[in-house]
Parts: structure tokens; C-alpha cells; sequence
């Protein structure tokens, strides 16, 4: 066995060995105190990739997640509000059927009539004052409108015998937003129709004979859609087939820029759509609107003046019943979503806990381990430096 003094090969060896298990010692130490196997790229390049889309993920998820309780509560206050609506339309029915009654005065009847001022006034007000930080979820805002520029049925006409009948507007204030809808006509009957999703639905409706300052409301109610028709003030008729024809192959374009969307997902798409109907006087009705019935206290003047007041207020309630369900099932729909995301922020979390964190009780035993042989290298390296020591006593010698 040869000695040299200039190279201690052993002390060098004993060295490289106890920085190794410094380092490995650091790498211990660094999981003990934050908890994460993976702190850097290093440690662990594919894994950390992998947990950070996890972690993206998660984190849109529980956004998604308050987004839809932010709906729900929004949903919440627009019912709440049309429950007291509800009330006054029921009032206003039994008022209108009170005025039916011949037993009453002009008198009472203006007494009647007053109260209903009242009640629709307090409509407006109820639509008016319900609101969701700042937006009004009950005047038409956040409702579907028509697309002027992609529809021809708003400017549609039909003459015949002089006269003309015009499209004063289109109500799709209660139709789907981004949707089409197609007229089509044999002889008076027109049919409107739309196709989502390879899908077709269709309503038909028998248009009417009109006449001079006439107008009519073709009402396409399932679909959602009202096309409201004036006549001129030409004597002439324009009947209900002319009429039909002139919408053959016209479109309805509606758009979608002013619906609601609760984002209750982590990605693009993952929404709730959902119309909000306009639930004041103006809107509430069939064709002849509650604010037009119930302009002054001679409403229901007459009995026939109330039996008309009590078809519109019968349509009214079925209209804020028919929105009450759908504000009902998107509220029961953001519930689920609530739920159904719980279940994958948990699932997503424990993927990620599971790549990322540290075991810390394989972490603690490794620990001990790398702990003696540390105590082990340095008492090795010492020895390794006294060695060459030996080499004086052969001198001495």
C-alpha cells in the first residue's frame, strides 16, 4: 500500500460522499418545512406540470363554484320580488271580476278603478326597484331583443285593396336567445319554426282579416315570439292570407347580447343562460296590455271593459308564473352545478395533494437515515485527514 501527502484520496472520497448527503439532508429539511415533495422543477419536472394545470383547474372550479351561489342569490331576489307580483295580479283578477257584477255603480266601479291604478303603478315600481348589484332584473335589460339587422320580418308589409298592414314590433323578450326563427305560410295559417341542436320546433297561427286602424298580435307563444300587426287607415281589408304570405320565408333573428350567463365552470362554455323577462305593465298581457287597460280609474267602467281586463290579467299571471318556473329551475340547476363541483375540486385536490406534498412520514424516516450518515461521513473524513499523519513516523523512524 503506497502513502502520499500532496493527494489524500481518501479525505477527497469521505468529502464527495458527505456533501451528497447535504445536499440530500437540504432536500429533506426544505420538505419537512413547507409540506411539498415537489418545491421546483427540479425535484420533480414532469410532476410539477402536471400540478399546475391540476391547480388551474381547482381554482376556476371553486370560482365557478361562488359564481353560481352569486346566481343563486341573484335568482332569489328576482322571485322574491315576483312573488309579491303574483299578489297584485291576483288582486287586480278579483277586482275585474267584481267589476263584472252589475249591481255596481259608476261610482264603485271608479273606486275599483283606483285601486287598480294603484296595483299597476306598484307593479312598475316592484320591476323598477329590484335590483342586483345595480342591474334591474325586471324591466327588460337582461332580455333578449331582436337582431335588426340579421331579421326581415320586422319590416315586413302586406297590401291589398289599397291598404297596407305593417309590423309595428316583435316581443321576444320570452324567446331563446341566438335563434332563428323562420316564418313560412299556406294560405292563413303561418307557421314559425327554429332548429337547435338538429332539432325543429314549430307553432302554427291562423292569421286574421284586418281592417282600417286595425291590429292584431300573432302570437307564437310556445316559441316566445309576438309579431304585433297595424293597419292603416285605408278602408280597404287585407286578409289574414295576404298577410301570412308577406312573412313567407322572413326570419326573426333574436340576440343573446343581453341574457344573463352564470359561468359556473372552470372553462369557456361551462355557463347557465337565462332570459329575464320584462315583468312591468307595458309587457304583462296578451295583445292589449295591462298599462293600456288600467291607464285611469274608468278601467272597468263597463262590464265588458272588465271581462277584457280579466283575459289580459289571466294571461299576465300565467306569464309570471311561466318565469317564476324557469328563475325556480335555474336556481335548482345552479344547485346541482354547486354540488356536482364539490365532488371535483375534492377529487382534483387529492390528485394534486398527491403528486405535490410531501409524505412526511417516509420524509421523517429518511430523515433519521441521512442523519447518521452524515454523523458517520464526518467522522469518516476525519479519520481520512489523519491518515497521511502515519507517514511522519516513517520518517521519525
Amino acid at each position: 500500500m503506497s502513502l502520499q501527502i500532496n493527494t489524500n484520496v481518501a479525505a477527497i472520497n469521505a468529502q464527495r460522499n458527505l456533501a451528497v448527503t447535504n445536499r440530500k439532508l437540504g432536500g429533506l429539511f426544505e420538505q419537512l418545512s413547507s409540506g411539498l415533495r415537489v418545491n421546483r422543477a427540479a425535484d420533480d419536472a414532469a410532476g410539477l406540470a402536471i400540478s399546475e394545470k391540476m391547480r388551474a383547474q381547482i381554482g376556476g372550479l371553486r370560482q365557478g363554484q361562488r359564481n353560481a351561489q352569486d346566481g343563486i342569490s341573484m335568482l332569489q331576489t328576482a322571485e322574491g320580488a315576483l312573488s309579491e307580483v303574483h299578489s297584485i295580479l291576483q288582486r287586480v283578477r278579483e277586482l275585474a271580476v267584481q267589476a263584472g257584477n252589475t249591481t255596481l255603480s259608476s261610482t264603485d266601479r271608479q273606486a275599483i278603478g283606483e285601486e287598480m291604478v294603484a296595483l299597476r303603478s306598484e307593479l312598475d315600481n316592484i320591476a323598477n326597484r329590484t335590483r342586483f348589484n345595480g342591474q334591474q332584473l325586471l324591466t327588460g335589460e337582461m332580455a333578449v331583443s331582436v337582431d335588426t339587422v340579421a331579421s326581415s320580418a320586422d319590416t315586413v308589409t302586406a297590401v291589398q285593396n289599397g291598404a297596407t298592414v305593417s309590423v309595428a314590433n316583435i316581443d321576444v323578450s320570452r324567446a331563446q336567445g341566438s335563434t332563428t326563427y323562420t316564418a313560412s305560410a299556406a294560405g292563413a295559417v303561418m307557421t314559425l319554426s327554429t332548429t337547435t341542436g338538429g332539432f325543429t320546433r314549430s307553432e302554427t297561427f291562423t292569421v286574421q282579416d284586418m281592417g282600417a286602424n286595425g291590429s292584431q298580435a300573432l302570437s307564437f307563444q310556445q316559441l316566445g315570439v309576438t309579431i304585433n300587426l297595424t293597419h292603416d287607415a285605408n278602408a280597404g281589408n287585407v286578409t289574414g292570407a295576404t298577410i301570412a304570405a308577406a312573412f313567407n320565408t322572413e326570419d326573426i333573428v333574436t340576440s343573446a347580447s343581453s341574457n344573463a350567463v352564470f359561468r359556473v365552470g372552470a372553462e369557456v362554455g361551462d355557463d347557465i343562460a337565462l332570459q329575464f323577462a320584462d315583468m312591468r305593465a307595458t309587457a304583462l298581457g296578451d295583445a292589449n296590455k295591462l298599462n293600456v287597460l288600467i291607464a285611469t280609474n274608468n278601467a272597468v267602467s263597463t262590464s265588458l271593459e272588465a271581462d277584457t281586463l280579466l283575459q289580459s290579467v289571466d294571461v299576465a299571471i300565467a306569464q309570471v308564473s311561466t318565469f317564476r318556473a324557469k328563475l325556480g329551475a335555474a336556481q335548482n340547476q345552479m344547485g346541482t352545478a354547486v354540488n356536482s363541483i364539490a365532488v371535483a375540486v375534492e377529487n382534483l385536490t387529492a390528485s394534486e395533494s398527491r403528486i405535490r406534498d410531501a409524505d412526511i412520514a417516509q420524509v421523517s424516516s429518511e430523515l433519521v437515515s441521512r442523519q447518521i450518515m452524515q454523523q458517520a461521513g464526518v467522522a469518516v473524513l476525519s479519520q481520512a485527514n489523519a491518515a497521511p499523519q502515519s507517514v511522519l513516523r516513517l520518517l521519525q523512524g
